[in-house]
Order: C-alpha cells, then sequence, then structure tokens
C-alpha cells in the first residue's frame, strides 16, 4: 500500500488526499486561489505534502523557507512572496513570529513525537498554543473540495541569498508537452518510474528544491515514501534494513558522514535492498564517490542542475568510474555550453560559465525581479554562475560557482577544489573555503575546519596536508578551527555568515 511514513506514523495516500482536499477548502475560505502562494515553515513531516497538494486543488504555489533562518529572513520571504498563509510547525513558529507580516493567517502543524526525539524539542514547544488555529483540527472542521486538481504550480523556491537577499524562483505551470518531458528527465535522473514497487528514503531537508521535487515525485507515482526526521548515518542503514528501501536521494556531505561510521558498523546492516541512490546539490569529491560506490555498489548514480533550470546532466555509477569527477552528460533534449570571460563559447577541456538551454523546460523568472531574470540569459539559455568544463566525450566537470571564485592575484581559485581534498583528511568533519580581503593580493583564501568529536586539528597540520596535494597559490592563508560551522540539515554551509567579518566595513583584516 502506498504511504508515507515516519516513525511510527503512517500516512495512507487515500487519506492524504482526503486532508488535502479538505485543506484546500480551507484556503480557498481564505481567498486563497489561482497564482497565490501559500509559505510553509515545516520540518519533513505528513503536512508538507498536505499542503502541497491542496495548494494544487486551488492553484496556488507553495513556498518553503528554510526554518534555519532568523526572523528577519524568513519575514522578508513571507513580504516578497506575498504569502496569504503559514502553515507552520509548533516548535519553530516562536523563533520567527515577531517578523510575520500583520493579517497572514498562521495554521500551526503540531510537532511530531519523532520530529521531537531528533531535534530534542520539549514536549510544551511542540503543541499549538491554546486559542491557535490547530492544522489538524482546521483540517477536520472542513468538507474536502470537490473539484479535481490542475497541472499543479511548481513551488517558489528562494535562492540561498549568498550575494544580497534571496530571489523567488517563480516558474510557469508546465503544458502537458512539458510535463511529459520533466516526467521523462527525472525517470531518467531519480529511477522513479510508474508501477514500479518503489521505497524511497528521504533525509534531506524538503524546503530545498531537489528533496522536496523529489519526495513529491515519489508520491505522486505512487511509492511507500520514508521520511528520517534528521539525517543520523547509522539510523539510514538502520532505516534502509528495516524498511527494505530501494530508492534514496542524497548529497555528498552524507556520504562523507556514512564513510567515517566504523567498519563493523558498516558491515552489520543489509543494503542489498537499494537500486537506485541518486545524489547532487554539491561536487562529490572523487575518492567519495569511489568508495560509496565500492561499498554500496553500482547503484550510485548522480545529477547536476539547479533551482531556475531543473535537472541538466545525469550519470550512472560506471560513467563515475569511467569520467573521474565529472557530473554526467547533459539529459535528452537539455543543451549545454561553456562560456569565456569574452562572452564566446570555450572548446573542450577549458572551464567557462556553464549556460543551460531552457526551450523544452517551463519558463521561470526571479519574482519581483524580473530584471535578473534577464541579466544571466543568453537566448533560450540561461546561467546561475556555476563554472565548469566539458571533455571531447561531453562529460561536464564543475569547478565552483562563480561567486564563490576568488581572485588572488590575477590568479582564478576555486574553493570547491580546495574543499574536496581537505573532507579526505583523516579528523576532518567538514569545512568551508572562501575569500577574504588581502592588501597585496586582493584576495586570499581562508578555510574553517570542524573536526571529528575526538580529533586533534591544528592549522599547520591542515596547511602541510594540503601542501603535499596542491599547488602552493591554492593554500589557505588562515586556517581557522571551529567546534561546528553554520549548516543545515543537509549539509550546506552558509557560507556568507563566515565570510561576513571579513568583509563587513570595518571587518577582520589580514
Amino acid at each position: 500500500m502506498s504511504r508515507i511514513v515516519s516513525g511510527l506514523r503512517e500516512l495512507p495516500i487515500a487519506l492524504l488526499a482526503d486532508r488535502a482536499a479538505r485543506a484546500a477548502s480551507g484556503f480557498a475560505e481564505l481567498g486563497i486561489g489561482d497564482g497565490d502562494t501559500i509559505a510553509l515553515l515545516l520540518r519533513n513531516d505528513f503536512a508538507y505534502f498536505e499542503a502541497n497538494l491542496a495548494g494544487a486543488f486551488v492553484g496556488a504555489q507553495t513556498t518553503p523557507i528554510n526554518w534555519h533562518f532568523t526572523a528577519d529572513e524568513a519575514g522578508y520571504i513571507l513580504s516578497d512572496s506575498q504569502a496569504k498563509v503559514l502553515v507552520a510547525h509548533a516548535d519553530l513558529l516562536p523563533r520567527i513570529a515577531a517578523a510575520v507580516p500583520a493579517g497572514i493567517p498562521v495554521l500551526i502543524v503540531p510537532t511530531s513525537p519523532e520530529i521531537c526525539a531528533a531535534y530534542g524539542i520539549a514536549d510544551g514547544a511542540a503543541r499549538p498554543p491554546r486559542g491557535a488555529a490547530n492544522w489538524n483540527e482546521w483540517l477536520q472542521q472542513r468538507a474536502a473540495i470537490a473539484c479535481p486538481a490542475p497541472t499543479a504550480r511548481p513551488p517558489m523556491i528562494y535562492t540561498s541569498g549568498t550575494t544580497g537577499r534571496p530571489k523567488g524562483v517563480r516558474k510557469e505551470r508546465p503544458t502537458p508537452e512539458q510535463a511529459a518531458f520533466l516526467d521523462k528527465m527525472y525517470e531518467i535522473a531519480f529511477g522513479l518510474r510508474a508501477g514500479e514497487p518503489i521505497v524511497a528514503l528521504m533525509n534531506g531537508p524538503m524546503y530545498h528544491s531537489a528533496p522536496g521535487l523529489y519526495a513529491r515525485i515519489a508520491v505522486r507515482l505512487g511509492a511507500t515514501l520514508i521520511l528520517q526526521p534528521r539525517f543520523e548515518p547509522e539510523e539510514l542503514l538502520v532505516l534502509v534494513e528495516r524498511h527494505r528501501i530501494t530508492h534514496m536521494h542524497i548529497v555528498p556531505t552524507m556520504f562523507v558522514r556514512l564513510l567515517k561510521l566504523p567498519l563493523e558498523v558498516r558491515r552489520r546492516y543489509d543494503l542489498s535492498s537499494l537500486r537506485f541512490v541518486v545524489h547532487g546539490a554539491a561536487p562529490c569529491p572523487w575518492e567519495i564517490k569511489r568508495a560509496m560506490i565500492e561499498w554500496w555498489g553500482p547503484v550510485v548514480h548522480e545529477y547536476y542542475g539547479s533551482t531556475e533550470t531543473g535537472v541538466a546532466t545525469w550519470q550512472s555509477a560506471g560513467d563515475a568510474v569511467a569520467k573521474p569527477g565529472s557530473v554526467g552528460r547533459a539529459l535528452p533534449g537539455v543543451e549545454l555550453r561553456i562560456v569565456g570571460d569574452d562572452g564566446r563559447e570555450v572548446g573542450p577541456g577549458t572551464a567557462g560559465e556553464i549556460f543551460i538551454s531552457a526551450g523544452r523546460l517551463p519558463d521561470f523568472t526571479y519574482h519581483r525581479h524580473d530584471d535578473e531574470r534577464q541579466a544571466i540569459a543568453r537566448g533560450d539559455m540561461v546561467s546561475v554562475g556555476d563554472v565548469g568544463w566539458m571533455d571531447e566525450d561531453g562529460y561536464l566537470f564543475l569547478c565552483d560557482r562563480k561567486r564563490d571564485m576568488v581572485i588572488s592575484g590575477g590568479v582564478n581559485i576555486y574553493p570547491a577544489e580546495i574543499e574536496a581534498v581537505l573532507a579526505t583528511m583523516p579528523g576532518v568533519r567538514d569545512c568551508a573555503v572562501f575569500g577574504i580581503p588581502d592588501a597585496e593580493f586582493g584576495e586570499a583564501l581562508c578555510a574553517y575546519v570542524q573536526p571529528e568529536a575526538a580529533a586533534r586539528i591544528e592549522p599547520p597540520g591542515v596547511q602541510s596536508y594540503l601542501a603535499a596535494k596542491l599547488a602552493k597559490f591554492k593554500l589557505p592563508k588562515i586556517v581557522e578551527i571551529v567546534d561546528s560551522l553554520p549548516r543545515e540539515d543537509s549539509g550546506k554551509i552558509f557560507k556568507r555568515k563566515l565570510r561576513a567579518p571579513y568583509w563587513a566595513p570595518a571587518g577582520r583584516q589580514i
């Protein structure tokens, strides 16, 4: 039976449809209709699917909010997206409540026991306050809406905001032809096919575009979806064995943490049910990728894309072995071009800005920032600032983000390359490399390193390790050892929070 599972709770798909139809009735009462926005401040839970499907019933789009955001950051998205309602978990709302614009109704979802256990949330914080609109009670008080759902509007995802305020990526509702094209792309990239017995695991935060998309497709195609409230490496192995997981979406940081489990722990669990594991969202160091293929077998696949363009490339485990470090070739119907600083297309082996065709995909704009959408276009192709190169066989290799690139003494340096090496250093749990002001060279490199709990790492040791593997100009001038890095559950690090003290008007100088 197709269902969504979280801890000891289950939501059959038939019940999901009924609850979504009730929510749609309530949204319509609030005046929410075609093209309006429903904001979500939710952890991975049933309400995420209920609200998304309800939005489809009334023609609205959802805007998930990163629940790590401050009140100011969340308040900006609520205001900029012109949200007409906010659906929020009880424990998350107090942090941003003061920034909720006046007049926006708030529906509060009780925080589930398994989420409370995963995040150490007190029972009192998990319950909606007395007198507040309780999501579950609100649904029960409404009759299910009768009209069928139109083709769903894609959620409006806000970019990470590394430079300036985040921008909402607002996509058009796909035509039937575009919807069929997208389904074929996702079938190739994610391995999710209608009619197949699929048990998928979702452990990444669904406020991100890729995990949310993957989870919604799995449910739409009739898969059983297992939610891991918070990624924990050994628990992931437990869930794979317990539920006989066949499909999974994951990110490279999770690979790193899985590989750092003791060998006896890794061998303890039966993972033979896995058929299609796909990763993306960030470059994966080849050493990490190779180790995962050796452990899990040829089930580890990879894609590359962006919130704006969707999935653009894909490769199998065999492709990865044949082309170490690549992120695959363009999917059928997708075109890639590499453009140099002079605006001309460059040949194989030369790095440049990656442009992706958008002709067969639903078009998009940046909500209330059409000018910025036009600024990234070249005809029907767009770039989101990624830098890479293609080989003679059409395999794409990523260097870094254009905005993350460091120019030191006139030389382009890609922090992702340095991070990939540093991630392999024994005792390193996570790291971030970025540019900081330098009086002599314009910019210098700074590395923040988070050690494993029992590891002893010193800055000179980090620099020595890198010096044996990288050119001298790629070595960080400053190395900071920290207990933790500002990151999301996916492992993505908020680099802008690390950069800010150095680039502020009265920032730290070196």
